[in-house]
């Protein structure tokens, strides 16, 4: 699910400072590019640590009703798919038991086939995930 949420950019000493209204966090880059990537990661972060937890996502602000502190100030969006920010940063493995014939789980050890990875290759086939996500 791609969202998109208006940020507030501040040049600050050495850093722009990034607010997030919406998740109500901020966040800093070396520049503008940095500064958007860096609202980017700490939107999914804590965007997939809320569904995790079984949260509401906050709906995207308004841009028109982000109110910056000084003119310099820059407001804009930053997009978050959220789908995707999962499959690229949440790496941990999980443990699943599953149940499988006795004799192909005969033939499967025998052959040195690795159980993970076959079943994480037939789950994203049947999900249509490119394989190399």
């Amino acid at each position: 699910m791609k969202k998109a949420y208006p940020v507030i950019l501040t040049q600050g000493k050495e850093h722009i400072i990034v607010y997030i209204p919406d998740f109500e966090i901020n966040t800093q880059g070396k520049d503008i590019p940095d500064a958007i990537e860096m609202a980017r990661d700490a939107i999914g972060i804590v965007g997939i640590d809320m569904e995790d937890e079984r949260e509401t996502l906050p709906t995207p602000s308004p841009l028109s009703s982000i109110s910056p502190s000084s003119p310099s100030d820059i407001v804009t969006l930053v997009d978050v798919d959220f789908a995707e920010y999962r499959r690229k940063n949440d790496l941990r493995a999980v443990r699943k038991n599953c149940t499988i014939p006795s004799w192909l789980s005969y033939e499967a050890e025998k052959a040195g086939i690795n159980f993970s990875a076959v079943l994480t290759a037939a789950l994203k086939q049947e999900l249509h995930i490119p394989a190399t996500s």
